[in-house]
């Protein structure tokens, strides 16, 4: 059984691939169902009970991952009629907001919950502190971009919340973009020979080249690299690639490495294009939100 038309669409809509969030989604409903049935719901919701509840901001913070909510209620048997959002992706919540309501069977809502809630409570963590770096950037020309450090089987669903928080996405994968790194450097021999060796085998491919002192940035700039990560580089050293880089107007710098949302802007300043915020994914908390049944027929 597949998730029905109006929720596929709705994912589409949001750019999401609905047979991975469908993955995410059953696999997450079938690690509850692992042990057995849902005991709790079934001995104390009488069968055929209907509910009405709504799902309640607890703090202040940036929605994401509403129609992936829908995809879990779905999969769970409740059907895309039945649930109303009270906002959408994207928005600011404040404390106490209804983002979405449900009327359904009472102990299919039930056995949804938890699901539900750590997908909203996860990805609109992560679109919260990703609006923060965006605020902190606004009116920079600096842009804040995530990295690979996702959740392993949850990249294309956090790359979404990113991007509801007002950020960029850098590649999706291994095979999208060529990041030349420190090791792969030491494995061709230079940045030049890597840069070489990368755009002989790939040379349709958008190709970043991670440097970590000026001298790289130089030979990098020679090379031709119009993408530029700065790694781990104090603000004088920004400063300096990004004076380096200015005789290049097609080259783009990203600042990566030990930032933190105080300094963001200062970073920013220095002239660099993007920062690269690994703890977008990593690390940022969930936004509390919860499910309250506020009605029972």
């Amino acid at each position: 059984m597949t998730l029905s038309i109006p929720v596929t669409e709705g994912l589409l809509e949001a750019g999401l691939d609905p047979h991975d969030t469908e993955r995410v989604v059953r696999g997450a409903l079938a690690e509850d169902l692992r042990y057995g049935p849902d005991v709790t719901s079934a001995a104390t919701a009488t069968a055929g009970a209907r509910a009405v509840a709504g799902v309640v901001a607890r703090e202040p913070g940036v929605l994401a991952g509403l129609p992936v909510a829908l995809a879990v209620l779905d999969a769970a048997g409740v059907p895309p009629e039945a649930s109303e959002p009270r906002h959408a992706d994207g928005d600011r919540i404040a404390a106490g907001a209804e983002v979405l309501r449900i009327r359904s069977g009472l102990r299919e809502l039930l056995g949804a919950e938890r699901t539900l809630l750590n997908v909203l409570t996860h990805l609109s963590g992560v679109a919260t502190a990703t609006r923060a770096w965006a605020d902190a950037l606004s009116g920079t020309g600096c842009a804040v971009r995530d990295t690979r450090k996702t959740t392993p089987g949850l990249r294309q669903l956090e790359k979404y919340a990113v991007r509801c928080g007002g950020g960029l996405n850098h590649r999706m994968g291994l095979g999208d973009a060529a990041l030349i790194k420190d090791n792969h450097v030491a494995a061709a021999g230079s940045v030049t020979k890597a840069i070489e060796a990368v755009r002989a085998a790939a040379p349709a491919l958008p190709l970043e080249v991670e440097c970590d002192d000026l001298t790289q940035v130089e030979e990098a700039l020679a090379a031709g690299s119009e993408l530029i990560l700065l790694d781990n580089m104090d603000l004088a050293d920004l400063r300096a690639a990004v004076a380096l880089a200015k005789p290049y107007p097609s080259v783009r710098l990203e600042a990566s490495g030990g930032l933190r949302l105080a300094t963001a802007r200062a970073v920013a300043e220095t002239g660099v294009d993007f920062v690269a915020v690994g703890a977008l994914t990593h690390s940022s908390p969930a936004l509390d939100l919860g499910l309250d049944v506020v009605r029972e027929s």
